[in-house]
């Protein structure tokens, strides 16, 4: 196994998140691995956690990370977060996205959970996806 293709994973997942025209739409470019200091957007998308496991077979290296990507909203109610968590599930599900490293060999959307966050007066939709890559 290898941690190896995290970096080139999480890079490639921000990369297909920022040139998605729909998810501009509704988030602007307010897509943070690191969340900034100071003022936040009303709306926007966090790269949160991941998990990653051997998965190496008689091909090679390989691994599946689990990640969860985050809508973050103060705004009133949840629709425009589903719009955006919508958006993110439509680029990543299956999707065909270039490593720097290695290969992506399935992405698939897992599950999500949708929360009111009342200490901060926001709105959460946890969206994880596993992701099967192979060190080629």
């Amino acid at each position: 196994m290898s941690f190896a293709m995290s970096g080139p994973l999480q890079r490639a997942v921000y990369d297909a998140l920022s040139a998605d025209s729909a998810l501009s739409g509704v988030v602007g470019s307010a897509i943070y691995d690191a969340v900034p200091t100071g003022t936040l957007p009303l709306i926007y998308v966090r790269l949160g956690s991941e998990e990653a496991r051997d998965a190496s077979d008689c091909s090679g290296a390989g691994a599946v990370h689990r990640f969860t990507v985050s809508v973050i909203t103060s705004g009133p109610g949840f629709a425009q977060a589903k719009e955006a968590a919508a958006a993110i599930s439509d680029v990543l599900h299956n999707g065909d996205l270039t490593l720097s490293r290695g290969r992506l060999v399935s992405l698939r959307f897992e599950r999500a959970r949708a929360r009111r966050v009342e200490a901060a007066a926001t709105r959460q939709i946890d969206l994880r996806f596993a992701a099967r890559v192979q060190d080629d």
